[in-house]
């Protein structure tokens, strides 16, 4: 007995079909076999919805502590602490964003320093959500500086804390094709 080489995309069907019978079950029997067997590459290959959120990485060799700064309605909010490891990512918000200005102090747990800015905030060591941002140590909170990040009414936005002698963070779409947008340089130091 031959055995005939076999594949699985062939068609046992069509072979058997008497010839000049004018049977298409061979051809059809093959394309709906490839549909079927396309079907789960065709699906790895389909884009996944595209994920809104507020996203952090942290793009230093230290573990760092976050605080966001955020419009809640029309009050602001401030929640952390988040804690990232070096060289990882984190979602801080889930969702498309609603507001174009989000704020961000950062913290270097390991080798000190942080990541701070102009728009004072309150925060406070533990975990905490507070609403508004007046009367911070009156309230008993820290009074804590944020830097502003733009995101440009974006519906997603990724905030890279990188290392440098300024420790300033870089902010940029949530794109994975780069997309990053570099702050403005920094005023030289006042004499």
């Amino acid at each position: 007995m031959i055995f005939e080489p076999f594949s699985s995309t062939s068609d046992i069907a069509s072979r058997a079909a008497p010839a000049g019978t004018g049977c298409r079950r061979g051809a059809l029997g093959r394309t709906a076999l490839a549909a079927v067997l396309a079907l789960p590459v065709l699906a790895t290959l389909m884009p996944a919805p595209a994920a809104a959120d507020f996203r952090l990485c942290n793009r230093s060799s230290s573990r760092v502590g976050i605080a966001l700064g955020y419009k809640d309605g029309n009050a602001w909010s401030t929640e952390g602490w988040w804690n990232i490891g070096a060289n990882s990512c984190e979602t801080l918000l889930r969702g498309d964003l609603v507001a174009r200005f989000y704020y961000v102090y950062a913290i270097d747990y390991d080798l000190g320093g942080e990541w701070s800015g102009k728009a004072f905030m309150c925060t406070r060591e533990k975990e905490f959500t507070i609403r508004g941002i007046q009367d911070c140590l009156a309230r008993g909170f820290d009074r804590t500086g944020f830097f502003e990040v733009d995101t440009h009414e974006q519906k997603s936005w990724t905030v890279q804390l990188t290392e440098s002698k300024t420790s300033q963070a870089e902010a940029g779409t949530g794109l994975p094709a780069g997309g990053l947008a570099p702050l403005p340089p920094m005023p030289p130091p006042r004499p």
